[in-house]
């Protein structure tokens, strides 16, 4: 089994506590984001086959990654940096910090352990397509040599994401939209080609109608690459979370609405108070993220 920690919230900068705890437990419970049933998820050595963390700040994680690492077991990071404004990601690690992470982390666990994640690419008047182009080529120069792959992805206007983006939008003063698909493979095809200059594949999550060459579709819970890292092959079937996602088959032990990274597009919180709320009342040594 392919443990997951977490594509719902932060966990390596926000509940690494938490984590060790349920790692010494040898388990953790999850409750069911739509029925709230709770699930018990083995953590033990002999029931994981790799870990697969998703973070924007790994510095509160190292440590743990150490241990992990000295078990034997195989995990990848899937390390988010996109540089924004502070009016979209008010509370993420600053872009030279991040890219200092990375490079420790490559050093330590190699290139095939880190994955960089541009996403999601939005655009807006501070972020325009002249914007992402002279970003991603910066963050690209700096990673070169150090991961192996970029992912992608537009940004997804969910009905909350909507709400945050306008109410930040009005807030602050600036002006967000959505492209249509013509605009979005045009940017997507300009960040791939400085992606392959650099020596970096550039793969696109989970959005097929978007997919044109150079991008090929990326896999985030990817199978492959554990079993690189292990040396030896894991097995896990492909099973999506949505349309279009070609992750293997894994299970999530983090929790909606808990990240107070502050990022107006996400869609894993509903509001940025409520992810405040739920971070600051979290008690690290209960069995599951959300009580």
């Amino acid at each position: 089994m392919i443990v997951s920690a977490s594509y719902r919230t932060d966990i390596p900068a926000f509940y690494t506590d938490w984590f060790r705890h349920r790692l010494k437990a040898g388990y953790a419970l999850v409750r069911n984001p739509y029925g709230g049933q709770l699930h018990r998820v083995d953590l033990r050595r002999e029931a994981v086959d790799g870990f697969v963390f998703w973070t924007r700040n790994a510095g509160p994680f190292m440590a743990t990654l150490d241990e992990i690492a000295a078990a034997g077991t195989p995990f990848t990071v899937q390390f988010t940096i996109t540089g924004y404004p502070r009016v979209l990601e008010n509370s993420v690690v600053d872009t030279n910090r991040a890219i200092e992470q990375i490079h420790a982390l490559a050093g330590l666990y190699g290139p095939r352990a880190v994955v960089w994640r541009y996403d999601p690419v939005l655009i807006t008047d501070q972020t325009n397509k002249e914007w992402h182009t002279e970003q991603f080529e910066r963050v690209a120069s700096q990673l070169s040599g150090l991961v192996d792959e970029v992912v992608f992805s537009f940004a997804h206007i969910y009905r909350k994401s909507r709400t945050n983006l306008d109410r930040a939008a009005q807030k602050h003063g600036f002006e967000w939209r959505d492209p249509n698909d013509e605009q979005k493979t045009a940017l997507l095809t300009r960040l791939a080609d400085i992606a392959r200059g650099h020596k970096l594949r550039p793969t696109l999550c989970a959005q097929s109608g978007l997919l044109v060459s150079p991008l090929t579709p990326a896999r985030c819970i990817d199978v492959e690459r554990l079993s690189d890292i292990a040396g030896q092959p894991i097995s896990a079937k492909t099973k999506g979370n949505r349309e279009g996602c070609l992750c293997a088959e894994s299970r999530d032990i983090g929790a909606y609405d808990t990240c107070p990274h502050g990022c107006v597009y996400c869609y894993a919180v509903r509001t940025p108070d409520l992810a405040k709320s739920r971070y600051k009342s979290h008690d690290l040594k209960d069995e599951s993220l959300v009580a």
